[in-house]
């Protein structure tokens, strides 16, 4: 990638830079919701724990905010990052950023101002836009990131911003090839990379969700209980917005499972997702049952592994929905595979088969095609897939090497096409010449009543190169799981050369946002 998309400007100064698309062919998140505020005004477009906003509403505060960027001299091809709590407003800014045709850059707001200053020197942010709880924060960032001229924070000074600003908006067409969105991967091991996802991606990768889903008409409210700086949190609400549906926005902070369930039941959500382990609570609140939770047709999860014991847990604590699995990664908008209700417990464990508009190999490490039932990465061909990494030419060709988007995700194929997913291709262990695959036998052990999660990581051995070292935080930390119980019951479940040869017990285990355990973090606290 260059530092400019071709497709989204041409030379000129910011602001009045002109537009390489023919009229009428582009389509935007934010054009969706002024189609909405034109035929459905009042409806409620986005629910956070403070606000309500009609379609009408957002529209005009997007419009009002999209001249704020222009007057700045912000304009097509420009990056504005996005830093804050989940909100509407942030919803709103990343909108307002798309309207104008520049390109927004959401930022985890857990990261320290130097990891900031990377995303904002990396993607050569002009503006920040922020909550006023991390202006400090973005003022020491800034300092390293000399391409930012104009900083904008959330509260009473950007409600005086808007207030003065144009109501009226003449449309200005947004070739759909050009980048909305530059999206920091997860970063578990070296700087994050800058998945440069465009207009087609988002709606595409929409439209081809609810094509494999069977999203009715009925199905209208969604919740994520993902940051809006993830994927899950920005893509899923795609589907709602296209059908001018009502979208619920958590509030970040400490996961409250009792308060997730209430709201649920009180939004009439439809549709949720939440990674495994905020399932895992959801599913201990003890008046689960006591709540109307009848409108709730479809929950989902993904982001990181889940065992198939909370999986059975999900199904018996939700009859009513259908518990689907949903499968990809950033790179690709983000989902690739999904597993459908009806197969959830037909095939309990997998990631289910490729979406529409999802073409998939199982190849090994010289791009040829695996028998089904060994195993081999995951690569795929899709409009869906990211255009690139951002400034990262080398990284870009690395990654679509053979003409497939090489995933890093380990899987096998079994005789019904039906997919389960391995081991990431980095945290694979090779023990005396055999593979041991991290998450099978995390599953495994998942599965004993004394642990609440677990982690392998191969630690050196002088004799086998390596060997697995299971890292269990207990259910009850007052009665861990003994290692003599780890030992017997691997040997019931786990053949020799997997079991792990010692047991490491702790707290909780290190997660980042996404809810992806970090195993970087546990290789260098135990690995040595």
């Amino acid at each position: 990638m260059t530092a400019t998309h071709p497709a989204a400007t041409t030379a000129g100064t910011a602001g009045a830079t002109t537009t390489a698309t023919t009229p009428g062919r582009g389509m935007t998140m934010s054009d969706l919701v002024a189609r909405h505020a034109r035929g459905t005004p009042d409806e409620v477009a986005f629910v956070d724990p403070s606000h309500r906003r009609t379609y009408r509403e957002l529209d005009d505060r997007v419009t009002r905010l999209a001249h704020v960027l222009l007057e700045r001299g912000t304009g097509p091809g420009d990056r504005v990052a996005v830093l804050g709590l989940n909100s509407i407003e942030v919803v709103e800014a990343w909108l307002a950023v798309l309207r104008i045709g520049a390109i927004a850059v959401p930022v985890n707001f857990r990261l320290a101002a130097s990891e900031i200053a990377y995303a904002l020197r990396d993607s050569g942010a002009c503006v920040v836009i922020s909550d006023e709880a991390f202006a400090p924060v973005v003022e020491q960032a800034r300092a390293d990131a000399a391409e930012v001229r104009s900083t904008i924070t959330f509260g009473d000074a950007y409600e005086q911003l808007l207030a003065g600003a144009p109501g009226t908006w003449e449309e200005r067409p947004i070739p759909d090839e050009a980048p909305a969105y530059i999206m920091y991967t997860s970063g578990t091991t070296g700087f994050p990379k800058g998945a440069v996802l465009t207009h087609r991606n988002l709606y595409l990768h929409a439209f081809c969700s609810m094509a494999t889903m069977g999203t009715t008409g009925d199905d209208r409210v969604w919740m994520s209980a993902a940051p809006l700086f993830h994927i899950a949190g920005l893509s899923g609400m795609l589907p709602v917005l296209i059908t001018g549906g009502k979208v619920v926005i958590p509030p970040s902070g400490g996961f409250d499972p009792a308060q997730t369930v209430r709201t649920l039941a009180d939004e009439g959500v439809t549709s949720c997702f939440m990674v495994p382990a905020q399932w895992q609570a959801v599913c201990a609140v003890p008046d689960l049952g006591g709540h109307d939770l009848s409108r709730l047709r479809r929950i989902s999860w993904g982001a990181a592994p889940a065992s198939t014991t909370l999986l059975r847990t999900m199904i018996d604590s939700f009859p009513q929905a259908e518990v689907c699995t949903a499968f990809g990664q950033t790179e690709c908008s983000p989902v690739t595979t999904n597993l459908k209700g009806e197969d959830s417990i037909r095939k309990i464990g997998s990631v289910g088969t490729p979406m529409v508009g999802v073409e998939v190999r199982v190849v090994d490490d010289d791009m040829n095609d695996v028998p089904r039932g060994e195993i081999g990465e995951i690569v795929y061909r899709s409009p869906m897939v990211m255009s690139g990494y951002w400034n990262k030419p080398e990284e870009t060709a690395e990654a679509f090497r053979g003409g497939w988007f090489h995933s890093g995700d380990l899987v096998r194929e079994d005789p019904d096409g039906y997919l389960y997913v391995v081991d990431r291709k980095k945290d694979m262990i090779i023990s005396g010449g055999e593979n041991i695959y991290c998450a099978e036998v995390e599953n495994v052990l998942a599965g004993h009543p004394k642990i609440a999660e677990v982690a392998l990581i191969g630690v050196p051995d002088p004799k086998w190169g390596e060997t697995p070292l299971a890292i269990i935080a207990p259910r009850d930390p007052a009665d861990p799981p003994t290692d003599d119980e780890i030992e017997a019951y691997s040997r019931q479940h786990l053949a020799a050369y997997k079991r792990p040869r010692k047991v490491q017990l702790v707290d909780a285990l290190p997660r980042n946002p996404s809810g992806k355990v970090v195993k970087p973090v546990l290789r260098e606290q135990y690995g040595s």
